[in-house]
């Protein structure tokens, strides 16, 4: 646990903070996908191999958060969370600078360092500047930032790659950073860092077999919902959709109202049934759009409502599953969700490195892998209901 003194409790500010944060974070994590055919054609790749970039990026994410946790455990909360906004503006604004391909997935290596640092430490934070009846809500807070991001500041970071150019578009995302950086150095009170535990001892969770059973849900749920994310613009152009910008709004709206009603809905009807339905909603509107996509039936009222399903049930996997974490280990409440956040990054490599494998053989396939993988993850859920 953190050692937070009872003066440092100042309120709802250091947690808004801390939600722009996040809000940078995911802006980061997925804004490539608004941008990605110029991005390939600057750099002189296909769309396929420009993907990619998000698939490093997420996997890096997977594989440096526990070890950062574990590397930074002592560090002071403020000057950790600082240093790493820092670490992701500069990562961006090499991004942005970037003058080869390869060059370009180094940075993004280095914006997952800092993203990886940042993101789990925040929520750990946020709820320990809470009082403990307001933790959950300062949690979802935090982790709204995320989703706001699907919503709001991947399109944007689309329009800006689309007006301005796309180094343009990552350098914007750069200043995002090291401007939350200063607020947060502004505002966030002195918190001391916690006791260092080895990474065998955090990842020795990982032996119980409720833990085992649960996070490879979140691994498969999340690459069926990313296998098309990041080669949206060639995806929704194959459905009808002229202007892809208009139709990430749709989905990030979604996504947002997917996060929200599943963290009801599981506290009223449990978590397996919002998995459930989760997965028939994902897998329904995926297949409709790859029949769209082969058949060239195109109709942008039918994606748009299909889009919104997609993005829906992509993002209202986050609350059960971690549900079901907590409910099986709920003595590592913050391992467990710092798990399935390496869990969800893992999903997103797999599914973004399938969509660039399916892309060269047509949107439809594409849909169609994404649609495999929410039947496998509906079947899965099913199958781990009793963990």
């Amino acid at each position: 646990m953190l050692n937070i003194p009872v003066d440092a409790k100042r309120g709802s500010l250091p947690t808004m903070v801390l939600a722009l944060g996040t809000f940078a974070v995911g802006t980061d994590a997925f804004v490539v996908a608004g941008f990605l055919p110029a991005m390939a054609r600057s750099l002189q790749v296909t769309e396929a191999v420009a993907g990619q970039s998000v698939t490093v990026f997420a996997v890096a994410y997977a594989v440096l958060s526990p070890i950062l946790a574990t590397v930074t455990a002592r560090a002071p909360r403020r000057t950790l969370l600082v240093a790493a906004l820092a670490v992701l503006g500069l990562a961006n604004v090499g991004s942005a600078l970037s003058p080869s391909f390869p060059m370009l997935l180094a940075t993004r290596v280095l914006a997952a360092a800092g993203a990886a640092a940042y993101t789990p430490n925040a929520g750990a934070v946020a709820a320990a500047l809470s009082r403990p009846e307001s933790r959950g809500r300062a949690l979802a807070t935090v982790v709204g930032g995320l989703t706001v991001a699907t919503a709001v500041g991947v399109p944007l970071g689309g329009l800006a790659g689309q007006w301005l150019g796309w180094r343009a578009a990552l350098a914007l995302v750069a200043g995002a950073c090291l401007a939350v950086g200063a607020g947060v150095l502004a505002i966030m009170p002195r918190l001391a860092g916690a006791p260092r535990v080895p990474l065998r001892v955090r990842l020795g969770v990982l032996r119980r077999p409720a833990v085992q059973a649960i996070l490879p849900l979140t691994v498969l749920g999340m690459g069926a919902s990313y296998t098309v994310y990041a080669y949206s613009v060639p995806a929704l152009h194959a459905v009808g959709v002229g202007e892809p910008a208009s139709m990430l709004f749709v989905y990030g709206l979604g996504a947002v109202i997917g996060n929200l009603a599943a963290g009801y809905t599981t506290d009223r009807w449990g978590a397996t049934r919002v998995l459930l339905g989760g997965y028939v909603v994902m897998a329904s509107s995926l297949a409709l759009l790859g029949v769209m996509a082969a058949t060239g039936l195109a109709s942008v009222g039918a994606a748009a409502v299909l889009v919104a399903g997609w993005g829906a049930s992509s993002w209202c996997q986050t609350p059960p599953q971690q549900h079901r974490l907590i409910a099986a280990a709920p003595q590592e409440t913050a391992l467990v969700v710092s798990l399935n956040s390496s869990a969800i990054y893992s999903g997103i490599g797999v599914g973004t490195l399938l969509g660039g494998l399916t892309l060269a053989q047509g949107a439809g396939l594409m849909y169609g892998a994404g649609t495999v993988l929410a039947l496998a993850a509906l079947v899965l859920a099913l199958l781990t209901r009793r963990s």
